[in-house]
């Protein structure tokens, strides 16, 4: 098993697998740096086999530390930050890997405001990391206690991001949880706003998550939904935090997409603020589009806590990634797929359209991305063979395309993303670039 913490605390390529001795030194670090005097943390996970094994471990250190604990038990990452601030506890904590498979894991954290760790926070607990556990005597202990009404809550509070009296009577959905921690809370939230589900992707064995299924692997929902004659599908991704969706001709509708039809319906009511933020990967079509409906854009590092920082930098309210990492923080203070699938099927309603519809007022231009396979991580930027070879593609594409090289932060990998509006042009220059950067990281 890997350890992969896709947010703080990262696995870093090379780094051991994460242990029950790390997760328990984690939580006495975490409690030294951020509860020293005692407080409460609520836990959550998403459905992997090792989100029990890591729980126990955190709970025994965060209690040992004199911290109380709320376990919430298996529940989307942004429900953890939602629920946080709703029990006031001082820490959130969620067990997973978000869009990975099974056999990775990893622990996410969020402050009291339902926030991610500071960078300086970081630093910090990684820095206690190597001490020993800390256990107060018996008087001192922390309590430890399930909380069996969250996932209501967390409902409620979902319900809460819509209009009241939204009804979706007369939509049926295709629902995709890909067998991860939304699998009962998501169809649940639909079915109260009175839409016809029809959920795949939620019978989760500990094993299946993300399997050929949910956000990264759309296909299965775009059969079903032609299959059974569905107005839409949704997928989520293994922790919640990511959503794609489907129309009714099963075409996809990815992040950029999805981003587009929430700005153009905040923008028309007067509701959206400051810029929209997108990442370098965004498609150059929402951009463009975004443009032309008088709405700032601006393009952050990939990541959704750069999107994050950069909305409050610039106070805005909107943004994201193409894979479906939407933040509303008018609504929540995290990336939500389901509130943000919510939001789309408001619009959809209001507008008695449908998603084909809203999705194509956003013309996507052709992408194409190769993962080079590297020794180490390269500095892009001291090897003149790199820089003469992207010198030519943007010479090539013009003011009609994009460039971008970035190191993985997890695989040693280079990806090399090649955008303009010439698609087999992108394709054969995307493949002179990616042997031109694999020639030059070789030598």
């Amino acid at each position: 098993m890997k350890y992969f913490g896709t947010d703080g605390l990262r696995g870093r390529v090379g780094e051991p697998p994460m242990t029950v001795d790390f997760a328990l030194r984690l939580a006495s670090a975490v409690a030294r740096v951020l509860v020293p005097n005692g407080g409460t943390v609520v836990i959550g996970k998403d459905t992997r086999v090792s989100g029990y094994m890591f729980e126990s471990a955190l709970e025994a250190g965060f209690v040992a530390a004199g911290v109380d604990v709320k376990l919430l038990g298996p529940l989307p990452t942004p429900a953890i930050a939602v629920l946080t601030r709703k029990f006031e506890a001082d820490l959130g904590v969620v067990i997973s890997a978000s869009h990975n498979p099974y056999f990775d894991n990893g622990i996410k954290f969020f402050n009291g405001e339902g926030q991610k760790l500071s960078d300086e926070l970081e630093v910090a607990i990684e820095a206690e990391l190597d001490k020993a556990v800390t256990t107060r005597e018996s008087a001192l202990l922390g309590k430890a206690e399930q909380v069996v009404t969250a996932r209501l809550q967390y409902e409620e509070f979902c319900l809460s991001t819509v209009e009241p009296g939204l009804d979706l009577a007369g939509l049926k959905i295709v629902l995709d949880s890909a067998h991860g921690a939304a699998y009962k809370v998501a169809p649940r939230v639909l079915s109260r706003l009175g839409a016809e589900v029809v959920p795949i992707g939620s019978s989760p064995n500990g094993r299946n998550i993300n399997d050929q299924c949910g956000s990264t692997h759309p296909d299965l929902l775009r059969k079903v939904v032609m299959a059974v004659d569905a107005d839409l599908g949704i997928a989520l991704d293994g922790d919640g935090d990511r959503v794609v969706m489907v129309d009714h001709n099963g075409v996809l509708a990815d992040g950029d997409q999805l981003i587009y039809i929430i700005a153009r319906d905040r923008k028309s009511r007067g509701e959206l603020r400051g810029p929209v933020v997108g990442t370098v990967m965004s498609n150059l079509g929402l951009e463009n589009t975004l443009h032309s409906q008088g709405i700032e854009f601006l393009r952050a590092a990939v990541g959704d806590r750069k999107v994050l920082a950069m909305l409050h930098e610039h106070d805005g309210i909107l943004g994201g990634e193409t894979s479906g990492h939407i933040i509303c923080l008018d609504k929540v203070t995290t990336g939500d797929g389901l509130v943000a699938a919510l939001q789309i099927l408001e619009i959809i309603k209001r507008n008695a359209g449908n998603l084909a519809e809203l999705a194509a007022e956003m013309p996507r231009y052709p992408q194409t991305m190769i993962n080079v396979r590297v020794a180490g991580k390269p500095n892009l930027d001291d090897l003149p063979a790199i820089r003469k070879a992207v010198a030519g593609v943007e010479a090539t594409l013009g003011s009609a395309g994009r460039v971008v090289l970035r190191s993985s932060g997890t695989e040693p990998v280079i990806r090399v993303m090649v955008e303009g509006e010439d698609e087999a042009l992108v394709k054969n220059l995307a493949s002179e670039l990616a042997e031109s950067v694999e020639q030059a990281c070789s030598t």
